[in-house]
C-alpha cells in the first residue's frame, strides 16, 4: 500500500521527480534546498557537527544549497553564522560535505559578503564596506541588542581587487571542503547586491551609473569563482525585486534583462532567482524575464507548494524549485511530497536561536 501511493504521488509530481544535470553535478530530483541562515555555528562563525547532522538530514534534495557564509573575515552580518576564510573553517565543514556525501547527498555552498549590513558591533569595530557610503534603513540584532546600521565605508578602486580575492580565495577553500560547487550570493542586499541596484550604488566611476557598470564587481567575482571552479560548478543567487535591508532599483526589469542576457555567456551550472520581495512590495514579473532570456538552467524560489512547483516545471522554462521554510521544517521534503503526506510546521522562534531545537529535531515521516 506505501509504495502504491509514492507511485500514485510520483505519479502526481513527474517533474519534480525527473533527474536532470546542472552543468557537472547530476541531481536525482528537482527539490532543491535554499541557502537558510540559521546562526548555529556561534560566535567563532565554526561550522559544527551539529550542522554536520542538519544538512545530512536533508541530503534527499537534489541539491542542497548551504547557508550563506562568510568569505572573509569581518564581514559578519548575523553574529553567528558560519565562515570559510580559515583552516578550522574548512575542516568543520568538511564533516559537513562528508555527511551529506554519506548519504548520497549534493552540495554547493554560497559565498557571500554582507557588506554595509556588517555592523562593527559584529566585526570587532570595524567599518563595514559597500558600494557607496549609504547606511541601510534598518536594524540589526547584536550582542548589544538592536542597532541601526552604520554609514559604510565607500570601497575605492584600489579597494575592490582585495574583496574579489577574498571571494576567490573563498572559492579555493570551499573545493578544499568538499564542496560539489559553490553559489555566489548577489542578493538579499549584500554586497553584490548593493553594487547592481542603484538604490544603494551611487558611484560615478566605472563601477556605478550604468546597469553594465553596476554589474561589474558582479562579474569579476564570478569569473574569478570559476578560474577556481570552472563555469560547469558555480551558481548565482539574485534578487532584484527584494527590499530586504532597505534595497530597491529603479529599473529592476531592465536590470533583470541586462543579467540575464549577459549570463548567458558564462555556462553557470544555473541562475538561481528569487521571484519577488520578502515583504511583497514589488510586483514586477521579474521571473518571466528571466524565463525568456536566460538560456541556461533556471532556479525559482519564494513561496512554491509542490503543486505550484510542479506546474512551474511542467510549463515554464523553469528547471529546479528551491523550497526554503518547508526544507528548513521537513528534513525528508522530497520523500513526504512523494508519499502525499502532510509536512511539519515550521518555527519561526527557533530559526536563528542555539542548539537542536526548531533545527534538527523536526521528525522525518516514519517518526511522526
Amino acid at each position: 500500500m506505501k509504495d502504491q501511493m509514492q507511485n500514485q504521488a510520483k505519479s502526481q509530481y513527474p517533474s519534480l521527480f525527473t533527474p536532470i544535470k546542472l552543468g557537472a553535478i547530476e541531481c536525482p530530483n528537482r527539490i532543491f534546498m535554499a541557502p537558510l541562515t540559521r546562526a548555529r555555528a556561534g560566535e567563532i562563525h565554526q561550522p559544527n557537527e551539529l550542522m554536520a547532522q542538519y544538512y545530512a538530514q536533508r541530503a534527499s534534495a537534489g541539491l542542497l544549497i548551504a547557508e550563506a557564509t562568510m568569505a572573509m573575515e569581518g564581514c559578519s552580518s548575523f553574529w553567528k553564522e558560519p565562515g570559510i576564510y580559515s583552516q578550522a573553517q574548512i575542516d568543520g565543514w568538511k564533516k559537513v560535505t562528508d555527511a551529506v556525501h554519506e548519504k548520497g547527498g549534493r552540495i554547493f555552498l554560497q559565498i557571500w559578503h554582507g557588506g554595509r549590513t556588517c555592523h562593527p558591533a559584529l566585526n570587532q569595530g570595524k567599518t563595514p564596506v559597500a558600494p557607496s557610503a549609504i547606511a541601510a534603513e534598518a536594524e540589526v540584532h547584536t550582542p548589544e541588542g538592536k542597532l541601526p546600521y552604520s554609514v559604510p565605508h565607500a570601497l575605492t578602486l584600489e579597494e575592490i581587487p582585495t574583496v574579489i580575492q577574498g571571494f576567490k580565495q573563498a572559492a579555493i577553500n570551499a573545493k578544499a571542503a568538499g564542496f560539489d560547487g559553490v553559489e555566489v550570493h548577489g542578493a538579499n542586499g549584500y554586497l553584490i547586491d548593493q553594487f547592481l541596484r542603484d538604490g544603494s550604488n551611487h558611484r560615478t566611476d566605472s563601477y556605478g551609473g550604468s546597469i553594465e557598470n553596476r554589474a561589474r564587481f558582479l562579474l569579476e567575482v564570478l569569473q574569478t569563482t570559476i578560474d577556481v571552479w570552472g563555469s560547469d560548478r558555480v551558481g548565482l543567487r539574485i534578487s532584484p525585486l527584494n527590499s530586504y535591508n532597505d534595497m530597491r532599483d529603479s529599473n529592476p526589469i531592465a536590470l533583470t534583462e541586462w543579467l540575464c542576457n549577459k549570463l548567458n555567456d558564462y555556462n553557470l551550472a544555473y541562475l538561481h532567482i528569487m521571484r519577488s520581495d520578502f515583504f511583497g512590495l514589488q510586483k514586477e514579473e521579474v521571473l518571466e524575464v528571466c524565463e525568456k532570456n536566460y538560456q541556461g538552467n533556471l532556479i525559482s524560489n519564494m513561496g512554491y507548494d509542490a503543486d505550484e512547483a510542479e506546474a512551474a516545471i511542467a510549463n515554464s522554462n523553469i528547471d529546479a524549485i528551491a523550497f526554503g521554510v518547508s526544507f528548513l521544517a521537513n528534513p525528508d521534503l522530497p520523500e513526504r511530497i512523494q508519499a502525499g503526506v502532510a509536512l511539519n510546521e515550521a518555527d519561526p522562534d527557533t530559526f536563528y536561536t542555539e542548539g537542536p531545537e526548531g533545527y534538527t529535531d523536526y521528525p522525518f515521516m516514519n517518526q511522526a
